[in-house]
């Protein structure tokens, strides 16, 4: 079993850290094999054929192609390596991140613009679950 992180009980966090990094590998793999123009084009041409090489999870495979950019992440997907996989698709880090939050790459852009997300809902969970101020977390 995996050793507990103190960023585990925050909802939407899903830091890259080496288990992630351990599970995430092929499909990490996979989405740097698209710095490569030819691959870029074998994989337009046919996605289900072209994933066959990298040994990925039903999960991973499904997420990839559904675009499914939170299931990259929570499968083990290092942003910056997934984010090789929008550009192909003509998408902006905006448009990624909306998508991720529900909302479209505007409205997210804004939300950055206004400060961020809210906290609300964000919080630890055990922080969620006590009466605000009264859990001694600072974070």
């Amino acid at each position: 079993m995996a050793t507990a992180r103190d960023y585990d009980d925050i909802p939407g966090t899903y830091v890259f850290d080496g288990r992630r990094s351990q599970q995430g590998y092929r499909l990490n793999m996979f989405c740097m094999s698209l710095n490569d123009e030819a691959n870029r084009e074998r994989f337009r041409t046919d996605e289900a054929a072209y994933l066959d090489g990298f040994d990925l999870t039903p999960q991973q495979r499904r997420a990839v192609l559904e675009r499914d950019w939170l299931g990259l992440l929570q499968l083990g997907g290092n942003i910056y390596y997934t984010f090789k996989l929008a550009i192909l698709d003509g998408l902006s880090m905006q448009d990624v991140g909306g998508a991720m939050s529900g909302v479209t790459g505007a409205e997210f852009n804004q939300m950055m613009i206004d400060g961020g997300r809210s906290i609300e809902g964000n919080r630890r969970i055990d922080e969620s679950a006590a009466t605000h101020g009264s859990s001694g977390h600072t974070s």
